[in-house]
């Protein structure tokens, strides 16, 4: 079982071998449970539509819990940055998910009219940049590149947020009306992204003021 240890400014929730693997397989279980009520003919008139925005909903609801680890970690000072990379991971498989079945169920693998969508249609720009940004992020989610990216990892995964500004408007843009779901969740990744810029913002200024400051 996880147990927490540390000072309280740094306490750090530590898992069980294991626990990272149940998280991954916790969190596949909605699209398990949508393909088996698409399977049973239990999505309602449009199943595939319906399927195809559920999956994008879950990608859009682990970036949040992704991008709230830091904040978390501010604010309460409980560390939770061990999983962030399974809930990024997640991120990914689902928006992975979202975008085989508009491939293969909504388009049926039909390239002329994929290609016609995305060139046309700017809510699937928006969504396809969104995806781009995200297979790096994904590609390097491992200790290796880490270790071989150094300083550079850092950089590149600051990608993350321009991935949740996309995100937030290809949500938006999807219900093509303004609705509680979706105008809060993408408030929610809107905020999380101006906090991010507020904490980069006061760590430049204050590392200004350090050098201001030598002799």
């Amino acid at each position: 079982m996880p147990y927490i240890s540390g000072p309280p400014r740094h306490r750090t929730i530590m898992p069980w071998r294991f626990e990272t693997w149940v998280i991954t397989l916790l969190g596949l279980m909605p699209a398990a449970l949508y393909f088996w009520y698409g399977a049973h003919d239990q999505l309602g008139a449009d199943p595939v539509n319906v399927f195809e925005r559920w999956l994008g909903l879950w990608a859009v609801r682990f970036l949040l819990v992704t991008l709230c680890i830091t904040p978390l970690r501010e604010v309460s000072g409980y560390s939770l940055l061990r999983y962030r990379r399974t809930f990024g991971l997640l991120v990914f498989w689902y928006a992975c998910m979202h975008v085989a079945v508009y491939v293969a169920l909504d388009q049926q693998f039909d390239m002329a009219v994929l290609w016609r969508d995305i060139t046309h249609r700017p809510f699937l720009m928006i969504g396809a940049g969104a995806f781009t940004l995200l297979v790096p992020l994904a590609l390097t989610s491992n200790t290796w590149s880490i270790r071989t990216l150094g300083r550079r990892w850092r950089g590149l995964h600051r990608l993350t947020y321009g991935v949740a500004i996309l995100a937030a408007v290809h949500f938006l843009m999807a219900f093509k009306t303004y609705t509680p779901t979706s105008v809060g969740y993408a408030a929610a990744l809107g905020l999380l992204v101006l906090w991010r810029g507020r904490q980069v913002t006061r760590m430049r200024t204050a590392s200004d003021r350090g050098d201001m400051t030598q002799p």
